[in-house]
């Protein structure tokens, strides 16, 4: 009933633009796609993909699509996963399937129960553990792979390489290059498919998500025996709950959901099965992709049967998209409000923002009275039904906008809109409950400070937003300011990085040196290399997490006072850390409402993250998704102990 109050207010809206237009038609359409879909979607975990995996030429545009990843919908942003990976030459080893997957070798010989050098029969099961994270709308595991002759195309690697574990859409939406111009040598970032555990399946026990490869032989009920897990629970996993049993397809991936780790004792050897092998690329990109669809023709039909509701659901889309294209702009002055030249720059990179009014921003924020300060330039603003935070600035925003309309990550603020008076610009961004990192850290009243936890999750979103711009975004940017107070909280206390207004561009690989650029930053929080030589690379953003870290585990600011002399924290921490009894001064040095639930065993392992992060060296330093990978450990390794201190 809920389902079907939100999708009729949804098109009741975008239908009240057309009065001639009769509630009848988007009415029996929404009926007929309600009948459809209401009984499969309503309760489903993700949405299983079908033969539409098989296909380079899926979209996204109207909302997450499961030919991409798995949806972001979990109970977490990150979380250990599994994959299963059939042996295959030259993928047959611990050692080769560790750098194929990206995941580390001696946690993939532990789960398997074998040694780190074991070579497995062809077509033998293999237990990859990897980190699953959260990145713009998917989940999503990455590894990266090298192109080894003239014949590999993105379908080859997604489907035939990576088994289906990886997808053609994906892979294209994750490479600069075209669909067929790879050639040997070159380095693809690949997304592989994973998911975190939903709240609902927490509650009947799941822990972990399995993502499992289907072969020919494969079925529900034969899958769930081996992993003593009911077909009813992978079919409400995949969104097929309407049957215990439905149809699946080779080269396609299942999520089962495990209440512990799988066991090597629950995988299987498969005979040698054959591979889908399309016809070689051809300098005409439009025939491959005929071809392609011809060879595919016999497994799509197989599987349409299964989109029926998202092909209803584009009609209706679709149908609203063509006649909105008639609907004059709801915010039709943007020529007034903001410069032409500033829009024009904006919308070279990505469509323009929202542009808002300022007599709205005005009121909203009480003509920006003290009583709707939030702080220095920020305010409280009341637009309508939703409340908002409007930044004041009175510099150029274009180059900070541009960055921000690029940027779609949960651990990243989200900017809502822009707007011009005069001299001053105005940035509208969603509003954020529990103000900055650093405010609550020093705030006395909070619970939830105590929480081990509660920190060590902080810590991960930043990480994640951090490794999300330092890997995922094109191109690559280097935040330049991360410091505790431009990290704000959710009221559920999620954190997401603010203020890219210093954020710059990144090349991988690569030092940028601007010797004669004015250093800008805060004190504690620079690393060496930019403070001596003015080099900003993703390694600078490092440096400043790791000052994050310590002001999460001793609520300290950056800068401390120690024998009334100034002293930087990271200095402190790295005294203590290398005298022989680091362990014994870390636990007066932390903060005192830590103690305990395992606490100085989780500071000593985020702390010594912490030093690795402050090294001198850049190159030495962790990357981004080396600190996730290890702040997941520590998180997993809290919430067990955590869980027998109750």
């Amino acid at each position: 009933m809920i389902f079907h109050q939100l999708v009729t207010q949804l098109l009741h809206n975008h239908y009240s633009h057309f009065p001639e237009k009769p509630m009848t038609m988007y009415q029996t359409l929404l009926s007929l796609f309600i009948l459809i879909s209401l009984a499969s979607c309503i309760n489903a975990q993700q949405e299983y993909s079908g033969n539409s995996v098989l296909n380079c030429d899926n979209s996204d545009d109207s909302g997450p699509s499961s030919a991409f990843l798995y949806t972001c919908n979990g109970l977490y942003s990150s979380c250990q996963a599994f994959l299963i990976f059939k042996s295959e030459p030259p993928y047959n080893s611990v050692p080769t399937i560790s750098m194929l997957m990206s995941s580390n070798p001696g946690e993939l010989a532990r789960i398997n129960s074998v040694k780190t050098l074991t070579v497995f029969p062809t077509g033998k099961e293999v237990i990859v553990p990897v980190n699953c994270s959260c990145l713009g709308q998917y989940y999503q595991a990455n590894t990266t792979f090298h192109i080894q002759d003239n014949q590999q195309t993105y379908f080859i690697i997604g489907n035939n390489t990576y088994q289906g574990l990886s997808t053609c859409d994906s892979l294209m939406r994750a490479n600069r290059y075209s669909e067929f111009s790879l050639s040997p040598g070159l380095e693809l970032h690949v997304p592989l498919r994973c998911a975190c555990h939903t709240e609902h399946q927490a509650e009947n026990g799941t822990k972990y998500l399995l993502t499992y490869s289907v072969s020919w032989e494969d079925n529900f009920p034969t899958i769930g025996e081996r992993f003593n897990v009911s077909a009813k629970s992978i079919a409400d996993a995949n969104g097929l709950i309407s049957e215990e049993n439905p149809t699946i397809f080779p080269f396609t991936t299942i999520l089962i959901p495990l209440k512990t780790e799988p066991l090597s004792s629950q995988t299987k050897t498969h005979a040698t099965q054959p591979v889908l092998d399309p016809p070689p690329p051809t300098s005409d990109s439009g025939s491959s992709r005929s071809k392609r669809r011809i060879y595919l023709g016999a497994g799509i039909a197989a599987g349409c049967f299964l989109l029926g509701p998202s092909v209803i659901f584009s009609i209706v889309f679709l149908f609203y998209k063509k006649r909105s294209k008639k609907v004059p702009p709801v915010h039709g002055k943007t020529k007034s409000v903001l410069p032409e030249d500033l829009l024009v720059e904006i919308a070279s990179v990505d469509p323009v923002p929202k542009v808002f009014e300022f007599k709205k921003l005005k009121k909203a924020t009480g003509n920006f009275s003290s009583k709707s300060r939030i702080k220095g330039c920020v305010f409280r603003a009341e637009l309508g039904r939703e409340i908002v935070a409007v930044k004041k600035m009175k510099v150029d925003i274009s180059e900070e906008v541009n960055i921000l309309n690029k940027l779609n990550h949960c651990n990243l603020i989200k900017l809502h809109g822009v707007c011009k008076n005069g001299s001053c610009f105005y940035l509208v961004f969603e509003y954020m409950e529990n103000g900055s990192l650093r405010e609550w850290l020093h705030k006395e009243s909070s619970n939830h400070s105590q929480s081990w936890s509660k920190r060590i999750q902080i810590a991960l979103d930043v990480a994640n937003g951090l490794h999300y711009i330092h890997n995922f975004t094109k191109p690559a940017y280097v935040h330049k300011h991360i410091k505790s107070s431009n990290i704000l909280l959710t009221k559920n206390l999620r954190a997401k990085i603010a203020n890219f207004s210093l954020a710059r561009t990144a090349v991988k690989g690569a030092k940028t040196h601007a010797l004669n650029m004015l250093v800008v930053g805060t004190r504690g929080y620079m690393a060496p290399e930019y403070i001596e030589a003015g080099s900003i690379t993703p390694k600078v953003d490092v440096y400043a997490f790791g000052v994050v870290m310590l002001e999460l585990i001793t609520g300290k600011d950056a800068v401390i006072i120690q024998n009334e002399e100034e002293v930087l924290l990271s200095e402190a921490m790295i005294s203590i850390m290398e005298r022989g009894n680091a362990e014994i001064e870390l636990g007066h040095f932390l903060d005192p409402c830590l103690l305990g639930n395992n606490g100085i065993e989780s500071a000593t392992r985020i702390a010594k993250l912490s030093i690795a992060c402050l090294t001198k060296d850049q190159a030495r330093r962790p990357s981004m998704g080396e600190v996730v990978s290890t702040l997941l450990k520590i998180q997993v390794d809290q919430q067990k102990s955590e869980m027998q201190f109750d």
